[in-house]
């Protein structure tokens, strides 16, 4: 049976890059990742990927770099001045969380830094990269009104934990 839109997955993963075998991400053994489908609350390579599985399904799905965290922007990357980072310890690969031109949170990588400038990617760590899940799809059911209305399942908390599945 299909998983159709305005339903409630929970299933389990392990992330790692295509052709590879470091785990990435996971949540086995933790919560398990919950999103109403049709939100854009996961990725849409993987959420596509799942949508003709079956609670207690398992499968390997491989979801191309375009259609994950998307390929790198060049111009993603910025030069700043080492001011700007006054107090930190910075190290290159360092992943810091600051506040965008809308006040959303955004997350940087330090590239490189020397005593005057600090350059900053704001390229999703996995951008670029292709990726496999492999996951088990643990329950399907039709979401609640409220959950559809909130698109957080359980109608109001968190949409899906902190998975490597989210946006």
């Amino acid at each position: 049976m299909a998983i159709e839109k305005n339903q409630v997955v929970s299933m389990e993963y392990d992330l790692t890059e295509k052709g590879g075998s470091d785990i990435l991400d996971s949540n086995k053994g933790h919560q398990p990742l919950e999103f109403i489908t049709g939100k854009q609350q996961i990725i849409p390579g993987l959420e596509e990927r799942i949508s003709d599985m079956s609670a207690g399904e398992e499968r390997s799905i491989d979801v191309p770099a375009a259609e994950a965290y998307g390929e790198v922007n060049p111009e993603a990357v910025d030069t700043l001045p080492r001011e700007q980072f006054a107090g930190l310890d910075l190290k290159e690969g360092m992943q810091l969380y600051g506040q965008g031109e809308n006040g959303e949170t955004v997350m940087v990588t330090v590239k490189t830094f020397d005593d005057n400038t600090v350059t900053i990617d704001y390229n999703h760590p996995l951008a670029g990269k292709d990726l496999t899940f492999n996951v088990k799809v643990l329950d399907v059911r039709e979401a609640t009104p409220d959950e559809v209305l909130s698109g957080q399942v359980g109608g109001g908390g968190e949409s899906c934990g902190s998975g490597c599945g989210c946006h």
